[in-house]
């Protein structure tokens, strides 16, 4: 059965019925949802939380997500709250042992956290290395300390990285392509080669005559290079219990968008959940998904 037509299926299953066949989780599954005081990420650990999910909802400000998490206890959802700044290696790591003592196992990834420091129709450069620690080498470091953990799960592990269409194969620079479109030769090191051409060209200031992507050009280098990353894990974990997709919400009212967008954060959150929660025979890898009546897009 086709992934997207099952989503309509299971929205109707899970919400009539607890222990509908398509429900394969419990409140042991555990769930950790980055950047997710506000916008996607918060919308999103509702709707884990409200679907019976142990979900812990991570931020780089301890304020925020104390605030956010009594937010959705004052509801009535029980939710974990742990400070976690995804650029910075040591808060990575301290998180990993708070939840390595706490959990022990790890059932989903969403890593949605990511910044951008342009309005709609701004395209400055100015922040690009912020960018990329944040949106591209914060998610690979994170998740690659929690792999481990994905091991001592139960069921089919599953990482959902919070993307952009932005980040899809939209450069014109012909030695980029060639390295992305070489499914074979791709590697981590040589993603991370062209990031580090992308900010020498920044600090060069002849990014713009390199043939980079023109639209928001930073934060769609650093969704480039997250799809990628996430085709080579998605490849490099098939048949082995762990099941790694993107997901490109669309224009979403956020903070990031300045309130803008065609559709709420909830509405984006409802399909992140559904595509994180399909039960294991009907778990795709390596898939690229769109929009809030989704559709697949691509293999990464």
């Amino acid at each position: 059965m086709q992934v997207v037509a099952f989503l309509a299926m299971w929205s109707k299953e899970v919400e009539a019925s607890p222990s509908s066949s398509t429900r394969w989780w419990s409140n042991s599954t555990v769930a950790i949802v980055t950047g997710a005081n506000k916008g996607i990420g918060f919308a999103l650990v509702k709707r884990l939380a409200e679907l019976g999910l142990t979900v812990i909802l991570t931020c780089r400000d301890v304020s925020r997500g104390h605030k956010a998490v009594q937010s959705l206890r004052a509801q009535g959802f029980h939710v974990d709250f742990f400070l976690l700044d995804v650029s910075d290696p040591a808060s990575i790591n301290t998180f990993a042992s708070w939840f390595r003592e706490k959990f022990g196992a790890l059932d989903i990834l969403v890593n949605n956290a990511a910044v951008s420091f342009n309005d709609i129709g701004k395209n400055s450069v100015e922040h690009a290395e912020t960018v990329m620690k944040t949106n591209f080498y914060g998610s690979k470091l994170l998740t690659e300390t929690l792999l481990p953990l994905f091991c001592r799960s139960v069921s089919k592990g599953r990482i959902l990285n919070i993307s952009s269409r932005l980040g899809l194969l939209n450069v014109s620079n012909s030695t980029v392509r060639e390295i992305l479109e070489d499914e074979e030769g791709l590697s981590e090191a040589r993603i991370e080669e062209i990031v580090s051409w992308f900010l020498e060209d920044v600090k060069r200031g002849v990014w713009e005559e390199k043939g980079w992507p023109k639209l928001w050009t930073d934060y769609s280098v650093s969704k480039l290079a997250l799809n990628a990353y996430s085709r080579l894990l998605a490849n490099r974990y098939e048949g082995c219990g762990l099941s790694v997709n993107c997901f490109c919400p669309g224009f979403t009212q956020t903070a990031m968008t300045r309130g803008k967008g065609v559709h709420t954060a909830e509405a984006a959150a409802e399909i992140g959940a559904k595509l994180v929660l399909l039960p294991p025979g009907n778990l795709p890898t390596g898939k690229f998904y769109i929009g809030c009546n989704p559709f697949l897009y691509s293999k990464l």
